[in-house]
């Protein structure tokens, strides 16, 4: 488990039991799975705010190199992850370790918030950082590679052979970005309260299934 889990402690919850009534819907998406489509079907049905990405998939497409440019955050993100993302050559590992700590801190403030007033938030580690809080469904959306592919290309307008790239690697870098920074891989099952594979199951009938799961669970 990486040192920054013990950022993700019980006060938090403390902290905000107040709105803890309001249903949350978090989604972890393997790319192209539908997260925004079904993310905004829940938020509209539930009449809670909707949180997509911290980073879009044009962000991280770009590599460290473009993140300097076009989001500062992002590239701090690929920094602190080092090896092939930022590189360990010459880097103080006590300034990282704090960098990372940063990082998370930040990270779970503003989930925290967006949690307050309810709603539908998209990776973030909102799964993990939201585990303890009451009202919460935890989602996981995967599906077949071709199925992902084809679906992500349409939304995005592009071609078949970039969104294969962006397949491969968006998958292994928000991957990264959990393990480094909260210890755990967004990929494996048991965080999530419903699986849902998208190449079977429409994406207006996996939003249905969600918001009967929040009614019955939750509401």
């Amino acid at each position: 488990m990486s040192d920054s889990s013990a950022l993700r402690t019980p006060r938090h919850a403390a902290e905000h039991q107040g709105t803890a009534g309001k249903p949350v819907v978090t989604i972890f998406e393997y790319y192209g799975a539908g997260a925004t489509q079904v993310g905004r079907q829940v938020a509209d049905a539930l009449g809670v705010p909707f949180h997509p990405q911290a980073f879009s998939s044009e962000d991280i497409e770009g590599g460290p190199e473009a993140a300097l440019k076009n989001s500062a955050t992002l590239a701090t993100v690929f920094a602190a992850m080092g090896g092939a993302y930022g590189g360990f050559e010459g880097r103080d590992v006590i300034a990282t370790q704090q960098q990372k700590r940063d990082l998370v801190t930040d990270n779970n403030k503003a989930v925290w918030a967006s949690a307050d007033d309810g709603g539908v938030i998209v990776g973030r580690n909102a799964t993990v950082i939201l585990a303890e809080r009451p009202a919460t469904l935890h989602v996981l959306l995967t599906g077949a590679t071709g199925d992902r592919v084809a679906r992500a290309a349409e939304e995005a307008g592009i071609d078949a052979a970039r969104a294969t790239q962006r397949q491969k690697r968006e998958d292994e870098v928000r991957a990264d970005m959990s393990k480094v920074l909260y210890g755990w891989d967004p990929r494996l099952p048991d965080r999530y309260d419903i699986v849902i594979n998208t190449s079977r199951i429409p994406l207006e009938a996996a939003a249905a299934a969600i918001v009967n799961a929040v009614r019955a669970t939750i509401q």
